[in-house]
């Protein structure tokens, strides 16, 4: 019984220096600002500052294709992704209706030909008899007129036939462009009705190797924008793969909704591969400016604050651009706005901010000047950081977890 009295003594003994080992080695990491936090250094490169928004892509000529007589779908020639050629039929309507009309003004054509040829001989005649005094001068006044309205009555009778014959052919659609079909609404059977609105019944993309953005930029960011600067973008079908434009037109007139001011812009897209579709949502950056060769400070230096930052004050006392010395989503080069813009950010260049870096084992608060950004890093104009500086970007989450017991397991 003393042995295992003995044994468990030294068991506890073992487990009380263990315990106390693993507090004092806690006590110290939590001490140590190098364990604690997360450092960067301060390091030059370069910097692009860009302005983000989404568009749609869309092709460059799309058509709608109508058409300008009523009828029945009686014949479909083509259908979606079908390449179609200038003046090729995409569908047919019923002709019976139009053709109808077309003969019987062809008939109309020949019943005024008939009274025309009467009226010149009638007219013929009474001049002859109007010479001879035979006649009076209104009676021959009357048969010139007569013979006039019969010209006239021709010439009608003509052109309704022109129309009921251009009618006749308006029942053949065909395509007014080389282009791929990318929509088709109508069936066989189907009837349409050609009104004040010409319904849409075919859509062609003149050629999808060249395509357009339609997007646009929140006021704040359009003054930074101009015609031929070269556009960065991506999609989601390919999410990994960077596509290449440029800025082709601002439009000039402004869209306001909720009291927020976009301006749309135009992009030209080489399309070489096919790969971009029409509809495609194109998340787009546009740098518009580039620094190189800065010094650069990590964002999320510039967002970090101690939890007793009240008692730091940065050492020349300036005012800085935010509580915690940077910007959240939506400052310059911010993620993706949306469709039609959104609310601009804030701009960074000019303010200050305030970062914090090690000095000893305190942290020490830095006012620098802050310039341009790419949302990753800022570039650094002036304050008293250099490279070479490890900056806070962050604290390291504690660890709680004990070391395994020591000695041997009783039970």
């Amino acid at each position: 019984m003393k042995r295992l009295g003995k044994l468990i003594l030294g068991v506890a003994v073992l487990g009380a220096l263990g315990g106390g080992a693993w507090w004092w080695t806690k006590q110290q990491a939590a001490q140590d600002p190098a364990v604690r936090y997360k450092l960067a250094t301060i390091e030059k490169g370069d910097v692009t500052q860009t302005v983000s928004a989404n568009g749609t892509l869309n092709p460059v000529v799309l058509i709608s294709v109508g058409t300008q007589v009523s009828g029945t779908v009686l014949k479909l020639h083509v259908d979606f992704n079908d390449k179609v050629k200038k003046g090729q039929p995409l569908l047919e309507l019923d002709s019976a209706l139009v053709s109808a009309a077309e003969r019987q003004s062809a008939a109309s054509v020949a019943n005024a030909q008939a009274t025309l040829e009467l009226a010149q001989a009638n007219e013929a005649r009474i001049k002859s008899l109007f010479a001879q005094e035979y006649v009076s001068r209104q009676e021959y006044d009357q048969s010139k007129q007569a013979l006039k309205s019969a010209q006239a009555q021709l010439a009608l009778a003509r052109a309704q036939n022109e129309r009921d014959r251009a009618n006749l052919g308006f029942t053949v659609i065909r395509s007014p462009v080389d282009g791929v079909v990318i929509d088709r609404v109508v069936d066989v059977g189907q009837t349409v009705a050609a009104s004040f609105q010409t319904p849409t019944l075919i859509k062609i993309a003149q050629d999808l190797s060249e395509m357009r953005i339609d997007t646009s930029f929140a006021e704040a960011d359009i003054g930074s924008i101009r015609e031929g600067q070269k556009v960065r973008f991506t999609v989601d079908a390919f999410p990994s793969r960077n596509f290449t434009g440029e800025v082709q037109q601002i439009r000039l007139n402004p869209t306001n909704q909720q009291n927020v001011v976009t301006y749309n812009v135009r992009i030209s897209v080489s399309n070489a591969d096919l790969v971009l579709l029409p509809g495609m949502t194109a998340y787009v950056n546009i740098g518009v400016q580039k620094r190189e060769g800065v010094l650069l400070a990590p964002n999320a230096a510039l967002r970090f604050k101690p939890a007793d930052a009240a008692d730091k004050k940065p050492e020349n006392g300036q005012k800085t651009a935010s509580t915690a010395g940077g910007p959240g989503p939506g400052m310059d080069g911010g993620g993706p706005g949306k469709a039609g813009g959104g609310k601009p950010g804030k701009k960074r260049d000019g303010q200050s901010g305030t970062v914090y870096v090690l000095d000893g084992d305190q942290l020490k608060p830095v006012s620098v000047q802050l310039g341009i950004t790419d949302n990753r890093n800022t570039e650094i104009l002036g304050g008293e950081l250099k490279a070479g500086d490890r900056v806070v970007t962050g604290e390291n989450a504690p660890t709680d977890k004990k070391p395994s017991s020591v000695g041997m397991r009783m039970f």
